[in-house]
């Protein structure tokens, strides 16, 4: 993996972590709302803890998503999924390559 490819990794995962612990510990205001306010709005939505589990969390998935392509555990250039081109097999398992007719 290439620097490019584990920064954009690395920001995607951070998104989808980030809105995987959002609603932990969300607890709605006790009191009445106030006029313009959300009555759903968390009372303490303490952000910065948030933002700090959700970076540790993208990282451990980030290193995991490394591993797996660094060891070659996963690879779309070998195994039967891997498209070898139109003399080679088929992009789908199972189906014979179709030959052109000249």
């Amino acid at each position: 993996m290439d620097w490019f490819t584990g920064i954009v990794t690395y920001l995607l995962l951070w998104w989808v972590a980030l809105f995987c612990v959002l609603p932990i510990g969300a607890r709605p205001r006790d009191s009445e709302v106030e006029e313009g306010g959300w009555r759903g709005a968390p009372s303490n939505p303490r952000l910065g803890m948030k933002v700090l589990g959700t970076t540790v969390l993208a990282g451990v998935f980030w290193l995991a998503a490394w591993g797996l392509m660094a060891t070659d555990l996963i690879s779309f250039r070998d195994g039967w999924w891997a498209y070898g081109g139109p003399e080679q097999s088929s992009p789908i398992p199972g189906v014979a390559p179709s030959r052109a007719q000249n």
